[in-house]
């Protein structure tokens, strides 16, 4: 018996997924992995990667264009700007690229389960100016998705009422805040933490030093209560933020949870 002949006839070239074109250059994936843990200025970018600002920006243009980065104007200074890594869409291209070379390449997200590393309980503290709305939202939501794993508590440095549009919100995902008093940040400045989280621009520039050098981490979030003149007009930027901040503490937990952590 002879073999069957092989099939070699020429297929088209497919072409690389956008993610590689884009993620292999070093300089992008160093910016990648910067904007990985925290919201970043290009200042802070190009200290980090010793280059010129114009060969940050250039490149920050690519990854912008490839919707992989994106950008918006500091509430503490508009003449400064914070970049932000969509982690969503990066999971996204790189299970469609393993997928792309055969199917069991595709990505399955692990389950964001139990405690972290070692079974011991994490502490977080989230931060922003009146602990009125997106602290509280994402003290709320981390509480929600990870039950007793993880100890959670939100501040402001000048602490308002919690948002009316705040416990709508929250309460339309099934999760009732509207008992929560706003706290003011020096409460907890004697209090050790594993993660400290900054959402609006104005606190980070007046976050104080924490016992145990917590992990820093900023997510530069819009203040929705700034949108539109009443709460009806600006409860859309609230379901945008509460989006917002399900997707990237759902990827905060992956991290507490990886073994290599350094806590």
């Amino acid at each position: 018996m002879y073999p069957q002949p092989v099939n070699l006839e020429r297929r088209p070239k497919p072409s690389p997924p956008s993610f590689f074109p884009l993620a292999g250059h070093p300089l992008r994936w160093h910016l990648l992995t910067e904007l990985a843990s925290s919201d970043r200025q290009v200042r802070e970018l190009t200290t980090v990667l010793g280059k010129p600002q114009s060969l940050v920006s250039y490149h920050l243009g690519r990854l912008r264009a490839g919707q992989l980065v994106s950008m918006r104007r500091s509430s503490a200074d508009g003449r400064d700007a914070y970049y932000r890594l969509d982690l969503a869409r990066c999971r996204e291209l790189l299970a469609a690229a393993g997928g792309a070379l055969h199917p069991g390449l595709g990505l399955t997200p692990p389950a964001a389960e139990g405690r972290a590393a070692g079974g011991r309980r994490v502490h977080v503290l989230f931060l922003c100016t009146g602990n009125s709305t997106r602290s509280q939202m994402a003290e709320a939501l981390l509480k929600n998705l990870a039950g007793d794993s993880v100890v959670v508590d939100s501040a402001g440095s000048h602490p308002r009422s919690v948002h009316p549009n705040a416990v709508r919100v929250m309460r339309e995902r099934g999760i009732d805040i509207s008992t929560n008093r706003s706290k003011h940040l020096g409460l907890f400045t004697r209090r050790r933490f594993d993660y400290v989280i900054t959402l609006c621009d104005r606190v980070r520039e007046v976050c104080p030093e924490f016992p145990g050098q917590p992990e820093r981490i900023h997510w530069s979030i819009a203040d929705p209560a700034l949108e539109g003149a009443t709460d009806d007009e600006s409860y859309p930027a609230f379901e945008r933020t509460a989006t917002e901040l399900e997707s990237r503490i759902q990827f905060l937990l992956h991290l507490i949870r990886q073994p290599h952590t350094r806590r």
